[in-house]
């Protein structure tokens, strides 16, 4: 006995052979100029198609009804399930909870019955729950409804600790064998040139002098970028921070590189630090300026407006763009002689006031150092 599936596929290849035929045999009533049997042949063929047309008709009529949508949503709900990020779906007032991950967090099985008041605002950013602090990342789905995840920010914290430690340890490595390599080498050529009476000997044990001074330097710099302790804000007129920096910038680079400031209002910040901070990115800049076309200049532009920001612009040739994502990293350097960590330190600094040292998207090289209002903890605009 013929099944459904064999009947229809038996009816497809007849239509198909009808059709063949069919207009085979139109091409030649055509050409004989038979028209009786033309048109008898053009009334098999739209019969065979009719058919056709008719046996797909009833195979979508048969076709099973679409899975609910419950059931469709099983297996995404199985797959939700499984991330270890808190999923919740929050409509106004009611949260509830998607997956493992959420229901475990806040000990429910489904809705929330008492939902912290930061989950319900829609505001709101973080989130302290269960001795952690949570970071909010939700979206919008509806006037009323969001979806949000929880992102565990100690955790977040510690794998970008993490990251950093491994970078830094990468970095010490790749600098401290470049540094020991030619040492290791000068002192085998000092001893050998000892044992035959050298006269070269001098030479090989200052160039070895200095090898030595070098990773001194550099192992000096490090620490000096480790040890860098807590900012302890304080209120500076930026007129006279302008004053101390241009007070510096004259001692190296006054009869060579032109200095402009433009300096206004009182900030909270450490004045120490902002100094070693911005001294770097004057130095960089007026360095980058007597390497271009002259004449060479610096512009330093700083300003408080809800929090503090500070602008150091230079003549130089601008910043290539595949060195622009390693100009911060730690002892990356360019220059004969520089240690790599002058942008290095200015970003720390920066960001242990709780703001962010950045290069323009320009042509021209401009350094970006905001910070937000200490008081109220704005951002500047």
């Amino acid at each position: 006995m013929l099944t459904p599936e064999r009947r229809r596929t038996l009816a497809a290849l007849g239509s198909g052979i009808t059709l063949t035929l069919g207009g085979a045999g139109l091409v030649l009533a055509w050409q004989a100029g038979v028209w009786g049997s033309l048109l008898g042949t053009l009334g098999i063929v739209a019969w065979a198609l009719a058919l056709g047309c008719w046996i797909a008709l009833r195979r979508v009529a048969t076709l099973p009804a679409p899975q609910a949508a419950t059931g469709e949503m099983l297996p995404i709900a199985a797959l939700l399930d499984q991330v270890p990020v808190p999923l919740l779906r929050i409509d106004a007032a009611q949260v509830r909870a998607i997956n493992r991950a959420a229901r475990a967090l806040f000990v429910a099985d489904d809705r929330l019955t008492a939902p912290p008041p930061a989950l319900t605002d829609p505001v709101a950013r973080h989130l302290r729950h269960a001795g952690r602090r949570w970071r909010i990342d939700a979206v919008t789905l509806g006037p009323d409804t969001r979806l949000a995840a929880l992102i565990d920010i100690a955790a977040e914290e510690h794998a970008a600790q993490e990251r950093a430690s491994d970078e830094m340890i990468d970095i010490l490595g790749h600098e401290l064998l470049n540094g020991l390599s030619p040492i290791v080498s000068l002192a085998d050529s000092a001893m050998t040139a000892a044992a035959r009476g050298d006269a070269m000997l001098g030479d090989i044990l200052s160039t070895l002098a200095r090898r030595v001074e070098g990773l001194e330097g550099f192992t000096r710099a490090y620490r000096e970028l480790a040890r860098l302790p807590d900012p302890v804000p304080g209120p500076v007129a930026l007129s006279e921070l302008a004053d101390d920096l241009a007070r510096l910038f004259r001692g190296p680079f006054g009869e060579t590189v032109t200095l402009t400031v433009a300096a206004e209002g009182m900030a909270q910040i450490d004045h120490d630090q902002m100094v070693q901070a911005l001294w770097a990115l004057l130095q960089n800049g007026a360095e980058a300026a007597l390497a271009a076309d002259a004449p060479a200049w610096v512009a330093l532009t700083l300003r408080a407006d809800h929090g503090f920001v500070a602008q150091v612009q230079d003549s130089g040739f601008g910043i290539a763009a595949a060195d622009r994502a390693r100009i911060f990293r730690p002892f990356h350097t360019d220059k004969a002689g520089g240690s790599g960590i002058g942008l290095t330190l200015a970003r720390r600094i920066a960001r242990a006031h709780g703001g962010e040292l950045t290069l323009n998207d320009t042509h021209a090289t401009c350094f970006r150092l905001t910070l937000p209002d200490m008081s109220t903890g704005r951002g500047v605009e």
